[in-house]
């Protein structure tokens, strides 16, 4: 199928080099498609204005306002001049300023009473906000506005732009005039009977709405109709894609009567809870039919996913195969080596002296290993004597081969793409089963968008046993007592014969000072701790040894450390040889000490929701209560505080994972992190249009069940292709 060629027409050769450059340098936009769908951010209305009294600091605004008044002010005896000028619109006053050669244009143009867009960089200056010299186009005051600026804005709607430096709002616009005759030609990816079914706008329409409307109904016309088209196309990727997996043969893996995984039940010190029961019988359902299983098993921080990845690792031994876990980091391969060993007991000594006879090896391979051991794991893999293999990703290296590959569990999905994935799945005589866990939990329109290639279950039920943890935000700037209070707190835990964590957001050598300016940057202007570096590891660790924690045993782990380093301080920690251990989030995920009661997270502001989550989920592991307190210096009106208070309110991992993503964009949520950076949504909002997303997701599945290949709707296939060249394949993977 020919793809479009208006729409593949480069920028440059309609809108000029210049122009095409900027574009593509700072929006990421290269051909007319691209720029038909940067959407307007938002529309202003003649005569009803941004308010003045709202903006931002430190962003970059467009504002549409009345000059009040405009003064020249010479200064360095004259020899110097600048313009300012007072613009308002009704609902504040802002000052702008023109400095040097610059004030001749402005100062005959901008006359008092004369209205126009302007649009630069929020400062302050003198406790004032401020403009400094900002691009304008005029308006004329009856709302007949100049051919030159808004010939093409013929409705009410203004339309505002993400602008860039250099590419402001208005000169967008003009662009996208250029290219908008081009829209008549835009392929509708949806299939006629469901656009029609659903009342949809034709896209051509939907586009030439959402960039020149003339009515607030046609902005929600134009949205209604994109949004579908972005739902749509990439659940019926997902379809395809699970589709396609479902096509694939696998090996069922039924466990043996009186074999491993009923020998293992047999010496369990406790009962598995309902929700452990239920997700294990889905998971059993899939493992015993001919095509791969591809579950997600979702599971709040120590509900015991751990245990139910294990029976199925089991089972699949019992059946015959072998099964490996992937783990994201060493020190995690390592941990879960660890436990594991320790619950199968003799039964991971497998063909070992004293081993039982119903027992399997249980190997660990990642890639710091010394070479004898490594090669005997090796052999180990390849006659089928390890059951069981935990690794990190140099379990996917062409070295590695596996007897017979039945299961692969994959802990914190979001660490690996499906390139990994598929290089796994290739080690099996026949695909292996597919088993994801994470411990962050997901909304479910979430888990539709980002994995919707996998099925889903979700372990909601704490084992019993666990302890609650209470959290409490401890505001070092305005209540110094209460951080001092705070390291009275852990030593009170150490002498009940507990330990505690310290997490700080960076290591301090001087390879990551750098890092340090650069977060130290990022945040707003108005608080002096946000102008500091993040707290580092080893410089905390100093002070905590000299002060409040003087004479305890304390020790850091961070992610430059060896990994025989790392793993010697965390067997030390585990034993309770250390008291305090003073870390990066290298112990986010998956570190297991029971022993552990407290947790003190400095510069709590600077982590995201879920991962004060995780953090978190290290304490309160054993009988003891656990105490997680998360000091900031943040003041108590800020965002940030908000945030901190809301993990201290819940301990819901789902409540918070809602709260998260209602603070961050869409494309962090998609495992789009660079900002800027166009995902594939544009329009569609993950959380808001849950019923969209649902509804796509309907009649993707009923589209590919009847023409997986698509033969019948060529132009979803064009739209398809679009959505999964390469970088947006791994936009899709990501997960």
């Amino acid at each position: 199928m020919d793809r479009v060629p208006a729409l593949d027409e480069p920028l440059k050769k309609l809108l000029g080099g210049p122009t095409a450059k900027v574009m593509a340098e700072q929006l990421d936009l290269h051909t007319v498609g691209d720029l038909l769908h940067h959407y307007p951010r938002r529309y202003e209305e003649r005569g009803q204005l941004t308010k003045l009294a709202e903006l931002p600091l430190d962003e970059d605004v467009t504002v549409v306002a009345q000059v009040a008044d405009a003064r020249v002010h010479t200064f360095n005896g004259g020899r110097g001049q600048r313009l300012e000028i007072t613009i308002t619109d009704g609902s504040g006053r802002l000052q702008l300023v023109f400095f040097g050669r610059g004030i001749h244009k402005p100062h005959k143009e901008l006359l008092p009473g004369s209205r126009a867009m302007f649009a630069g960089k929020v400062s302050m200056f003198n406790r004032r906000l401020q403009l400094a010299h900002p691009t304008y186009a005029k308006l004329s005051a009856d709302g007949d506005d100049s051919a030159e600026v808004v010939d093409s804005w013929a409705g009410a709607l203004i339309p505002i732009y993400p602008a860039c430096k250099g590419l402001e709002s208005w000169k967008i616009a003009k662009a996208v005039d250029a290219v908008l005759p081009s829209a008549q030609e835009a392929v509708d990816p949806l299939p006629p009977s469901l656009r029609e079914g659903r009342g949809f706008v034709p896209l051509p329409e939907a586009l030439l709405k959402v960039h020149r409307p003339h009515t607030k109904d046609d902005v929600e016309q134009a949205r209604q109709r994109l949004k579908w088209d972005e739902a749509f196309v990439l659940q019926v990727a997902l379809a395809r894609r699970r589709h396609a997996d479902a096509q694939l043969p696998a090996v069922a893996r039924r466990p043996t009567p009186d074999g491993l995984l009923d020998a293992f039940d047999a010496k369990l010190p406790f009962t598995l809870t309902d929700g452990q029961r239920t997700v294990s019988k889905e998971i059993f359902d899939d493992l015993a039919t001919e095509h791969p299983m591809h579950r997600l098993l979702q599971g709040e921080v120590g509900s015991g996913k751990t245990m139910v990845a294990l029976r199925a690792m089991l089972a699949v031994v019992d059946s015959g195969g072998q099964a490996a876990m992937l783990a994201p980091t060493e020190v995690l391969a390592q941990q879960h080596h660890r436990s594991i060993t320790e619950m199968m007991g003799e039964l991971a000594e497998g063909g070992m002296l004293g081993g039982s006879d119903l027992g399997t090896k249980v190997v660990l391979l990642t890639g710091s290993m010394g070479a004898p051991a490594r090669r005997q794991a090796l052999l180990d893999l390849v006659t089928g004597e390890a059951g069981i293999v935990i690794g990190t990703h140099a379990l996917i290296e062409d070295k590695v081969q596996f007897h017979d590959l039945g299961l692969v569990v994959v802990d914190e999905q979001h660490r690996f793409g499906v390139e990994q994935r598929d290089a796994l799945r290739g080690k099996g005589k026949q695909p292996p089963h597919l088993l994801v866990m994470t411990a962050t939990p997901i909304p479910r329109t979430v888990a539709m968008t980002v994995f919707g290639d996998l099925e889903t279950s979700v372990l909601d039920q704490l084992p019993a046993g666990r302890s609650p943890i209470a959290s409490h935000v401890v505001p070092a700037q305005d209540k110094p007592h209460f951080l001092a209070r705070a390291w009275e707190r852990v030593r009170e835990e150490v002498a009940k014969g507990h330990q505690a964590y310290v997490v700080c957001p960076r290591i301090g050598d001087s390879a990551d000072e750098a890092d340090g300016k650069k977060a130290g940057k990022k945040k707003s202007a108005e608080d002096e701790a946000e102008k500091r570096p993040p707290l580092a590891v080893l410089d905390m660790a100093e002070q905590l040894r000299k002060g409040p924690l003087q004479g305890l045993r304390v020790e850091v782990l961070h992610g430059r450390m060896q990994p025989d380093d790392k793993d010697d301080v965390m067997r030390r920690f585990a034993a309770g040889e250390v008291d305090a251990l003073i870390a990066t989030t290298v112990i986010e995920v998956g570190v297991n000490v029971p022993n552990a009661t407290a947790m003190v997270i400095m510069d709590a502001d600077r982590f995201g929701v879920s991962q004060l989550h995780q953090l978190r989920g290290r304490v309160g592991r054993g009988s003891a209560p656990g105490l997680c307190l998360l000091v900031t210096e943040m003041p108590e009106a800020s965002a940030a505080r908000a945030r901190l208070n809301a993990v201290a309110a819940t301990l819901d991992g789902f409540e918070l994972s809602r709260i998260d993503l209602e603070q961050r964009r869409e494309g962090d949520v998609l495992g789009q992190a660079q900002s800027g950076v166009r995902s594939s949504l544009r329009m569609l909002a993950v959380i808001e249009d849950e019923e969209v997303i649902a509804a796509a997701r309907e009649e993707a599945v009923a589209v590919v069940a009847e023409d997986p290949d698509l033969e019948r709707l060529p132009a979803l296939r064009t739209a398809l292709d679009a959505l999964l060249d390469k970088d947006r394949e791994q936009y899709l993977d990501k997960g």
